[in-house]
């Protein structure tokens, strides 16, 4: 039974990812992509999509605490390519993710047409571009969201946060709210920090088929209401990583 639910739901969201690009690009060829009418259609479209997609996994969102005013950064703790459709249901915001992404099939496809910020993690000399593009975006009144851990783990803990990409929420003034996630599965499958958060060295493929496989699963995004701004990207990297390991905390004890 489960092997077909994983056939089913992958025919589903190959099917409807593809139907959604395609209607991505026909709204593309009537609106500026950064005019205000192209950048609601951006958000609302990315907001869709990420409904469709949990959707189609079974994921159960439980998610409290204020959605922080745009335009703002927001940072979150991060347990693998799931994040994505679940904090974008939760809120409209544009995402920071790794240059291997956009090689991904299909996803990869989706997340470079609806404008996210890619950056390539082993390049310093990349970072001024990426920190230019996250301040343009700020400009436009986006929530702009990324993971400052670096890189995704099994969620029993929060990494040291790296601070590169707070310089232009430091240098400008913006805001950078705080959030976390947790996920959960049911008592007689495996566990999320195997089926659902994907870190370390697991097969994408391999990992990907088991997350299809699972009936439901549950994800808990709480968002902190107070925003930190100034004193430096280094000192919000301190403060953000502080919080963030806090609601993290109140997730697990939950």
């Amino acid at each position: 039974m489960s092997y077909l639910r994983a056939l089913l739901r992958l025919v589903l969201l190959v099917g409807v990812s593809a139907g959604m690009i395609l209607i991505w690009r026909m709204g593309c060829l009537f609106l500026r992509r950064n005019s205000p009418r192209g950048l609601a259609w951006r958000r609302r479209f990315l907001r869709r999509w990420s409904r469709a997609m949990v959707r189609i996994l079974g994921v159960r969102i439980e998610c409290s605490g204020p959605i922080p005013p745009a335009p703002c950064v927001l940072v979150s703790n991060h347990l693998g390519y799931v994040d994505i459709p679940v904090l974008g249901s939760c809120a409209d915001t544009l995402f920071v993710s790794k240059l291997e992404v956009r090689s991904w099939p299909l996803i990869g496809r989706a997340a470079a047409a609806i404008g996210t910020i890619f950056v390539d993690r082993g390049s310093r000399r990349a970072i001024p571009e990426v920190n230019a593009q996250i301040h343009a975006a700020l400009q436009n009144q986006d929530r702009v969201l990324f993971f400052p851990e670096g890189t995704s783990t099994g969620g029993s803990g929060v990494l040291e946060f790296k601070s590169s990409l707070l310089e232009p929420a430091a240098s400008s003034g913006y805001p950078v709210f705080c959030a976390a996630v947790h996920y959960s599965t049911m008592p007689d499958e495996p566990h999320a920090s195997q089926a659902v958060c994907w870190w370390g060295n697991m097969e994408f493929a391999e990992h990907v088929f088991g997350l299809l496989r699972l009936s439901q699963f549950r994800a808990r995004v709480v968002f902190h209401e107070q925003p930190h701004l100034g004193g430096g990207r280094k000192l919000l990297a301190e403060q953000t990583e502080q919080v963030v390991k806090d609601l993290h905390r109140s997730l697990i004890g939950h």
